[in-house]
């Protein structure tokens, strides 16, 4: 294949619940050659596993189906390659999928789907946690364990043809990090243009951020349009360079301040970001406003690849009883405070972890910046952790019971049961992993 002189990468969902308008405009006015849904977090994955366990047909993205519908007419046409962690815990069941809606359409696909990253069964529990410093076992009972695949996972597949590459756990710079080497050639061994490429996908991956969603302050930062807010994409060349812009006539904004957030996100160090790609550096990036909404990256390098791969691993940790009552006019707090007070001495003796929030006062900071400030109305919220469902629907109970049990005026109560899918990380030798892609098509017959 004779390498490109550019490339040009949409992102057009940066996690599962994103909006899937601004994938469609992309694949269909941004003259894209690929297209990447970032679709996969930590908890997402262990909740994936979940539905997998009770269906073994299930555990891909819930939206997988109402994306696809959508963009699959738009990407056939425009003849853009689609590259989406919406596998999940089941990549081969979501190609599956793919097919069922093609075959609805009545277009032919091919479908990739990149396997290996579920290492459930090299996981024994004496490893030890990241966060904790205990064995995985400690935590509670593993349900998953699912480790961070890299490019190297990925090339493959765009080697098939495959229109559209499936995958489960891979990292999220991963994504953009493969077509670009695939297209240009590059050498997963050379760290330096590893790390640029690197640099790209962390830049691209959160979608709707760069392009000002999570960025917009009204008073500060301003952002305009945001109702039709756009995701970004990059026209990307071989030195590892790009420019990121969005498609004309989208909401948001695009400009230093709003790529230079992006850049630091989820970074705790700029010389050593850790990929399964390579230890990315990111202090020598160099960012430029190229035209309006259009910025021009450059540098970034990297050390090579480490010999570990991280594993997220999702264990079983109780369930989460809440409940939640609200109180307005003259002395909501006080009021609020009351019932607070009031379900603590009930409850503190049942539920070692035990949250009592008074939501519109002291809920986020967990304490007011004025001690004259009183809000006219608030929400209580009481939260506490049990090892049953039963025992963790009494704190709702109780929340409810407030309604007759005073202090008066509460309304508005509501309560809920959630099981808990608890996360803590591991590493693993990756020569232990072996990734493999699985072929899925479907040929339309034209009557």
């Amino acid at each position: 294949m004779t390498p490109k002189n550019k490339i040009r990468i949409g992102c057009g969902a940066g996690f599962s619940g994103d909006r899937i308008e601004p994938a469609v405009i992309l694949a269909e006015k941004g003259n894209l050659d690929y297209l990447v849904l970032e679709c996969l977090a930590e908890r997402t994955i262990g909740l994936a596993q979940k539905r997998k366990a009770i269906d073994p047909d299930q555990g891909y993205d819930p939206l997988l189906e109402r994306r696809l519908e959508l963009l699959l007419p738009v990407l056939k046409k425009n003849k853009v390659r689609l590259i989406t962690n919406m596998g999940a815990a089941n990549p081969v069941a979501a190609a599956g999928k793919i097919i069922e809606i093609a075959k609805r359409l009545n277009l032919s696909v091919t479908v990739a789907a990149v396997t290996g990253d579920d290492v459930y069964q090299l996981i024994s529990g004496d490893e030890i946690a990241m966060e904790t410093g205990n064995a995985l076992k400690k935590s509670g009972q593993i349900i998953s364990a699912n480790a961070y695949l890299g490019a190297d996972a990925i090339i493959p597949a765009l080697e098939t043809g495959a229109e559209i590459i499936i995958t489960g756990r891979v990292a999220d710079p991963s994504l953009f990090v493969a077509p670009l080497a695939y297209e240009f050639g590059w050498s997963l061994n050379d760290a330096d243009i590893i790390g640029k490429g690197t640099v790209i996908g962390h830049l691209l991956e959160c979608a709707g951020q760069i392009c000002g969603g999570y960025f917009a302050d009204p008073v500060n930062k301003p952002v305009e349009d945001m109702e039709n807010l756009g995701h970004p994409f990059a026209d990307v060349y071989p030195d590892g360079s790009a420019a990121i812009s969005k498609v004309e006539g989208t909401g948001g904004l695009i400009n230093l301040a709003t790529a230079k957030e992006q850049l630091l996100y989820e970074v705790t160090n700029p010389y050593q970001y850790f990929t399964p790609d390579v230890v990315a550096d990111f202090t020598t990036v160099y960012l430029t406003q190229l035209d309006k909404n259009c910025v021009g990256v450059k540098g970034g390098g990297g050390q090579q690849r480490p010999g570990t791969l991280k594993v997220s691993v999702g264990y079983k940790a109780g369930f989460i009883g809440e409940g939640e009552i609200s109180y307005a006019g003259a002395h909501a707090l006080e009021r609020a405070q009351l019932a607070g007070e009031t379900l603590k001495k009930r409850l503190s003796a049942h539920y070692k972890e035990l949250r009592v929030d008074y939501i519109g006062y002291s809920s986020v900071h967990s304490y007011s910046f004025s001690i004259d400030a009183k809000p006219y109305e608030v929400r209580l919220r009481v939260a506490g952790k049990a090892l049953s469902s039963e025992e963790a629907a009494i704190i709702g109970e109780e929340v409810e019971a407030l309604y007759t049990n005073g202090p008066a005026g509460g309304g508005g109560a509501r309560k809920y049961i959630n099981e808990v899918v608890g996360i803590v990380s591991t590493l693993i030798d990756r020569n232990k992993i072996q990734p493999s892609v699985i072929i899925k098509r479907y040929e339309h017959q034209t009557p």
